[in-house]
């Protein structure tokens, strides 16, 4: 593994042990060269997805890049990094688990989006307003409706909802 610090290759294991939820090993890396302490993940990946956009371009699955996009949504939200961390991992394995090595990209964000209903109703219209590209205010209202009618959303989500 290449040291983020000063590129060298040899670096060294000092600690390794299994995440909270099993899905990936936690190893915490010295470089002999700089000194440069860091952690690494390594986890199970079934095949290598290729994400398909709208417009026809292929490019690779980044799990980071969803990381990152959940963050967003989720910035300033009380939610515990690990259930995102779990949703997440759930969505990846669903997807190497379909069989296809090519995901359109809307069946990510269909994913996705049903996993944050569950964990945070904000999140969801957070996300929902870029991946469906709202241009008005009555799109926020065509979201907040659906969470409203929806017959799944009795599920606890570790605060009291408002009812209309």
């Amino acid at each position: 593994m290449r040291c983020p610090y000063c590129g060298s290759l040899d670096t060294q294991v000092k600690d390794s042990r299994p995440t909270d939820d099993s899905s990936a090993i936690r190893r915490r890396r010295v470089c002999p060269d700089c000194g440069g302490r860091f952690t690494t993940f390594e986890r199970v990946q079934l095949r290598d997805l290729i994400v398909v956009k709208k417009s026809g371009r292929r490019v690779a699955f980044d799990r980071d890049k969803l990381m990152r996009s959940l963050s967003i949504a989720l910035r300033k939200r009380p939610v515990d990094p690990e259930r995102v961390e779990r949703m997440v991992n759930g969505v990846v394995r669903q997807l190497e688990s379909e069989g296809e090595s090519e995901i359109p990209s809307a069946r990510i964000g269909e994913l996705i989006m049903q996993g944050l209903k569950s964990l945070d109703d904000v999140a969801y219209v957070r996300f929902a307003s870029v991946y469906r590209d709202f241009r008005e205010a009555r799109d926020f209202n065509a979201v907040i409706d659906e969470l409203k009618t929806d017959p799944d959303d009795d599920a606890p989500k570790g605060r009291a909802k408002a009812r209309s």
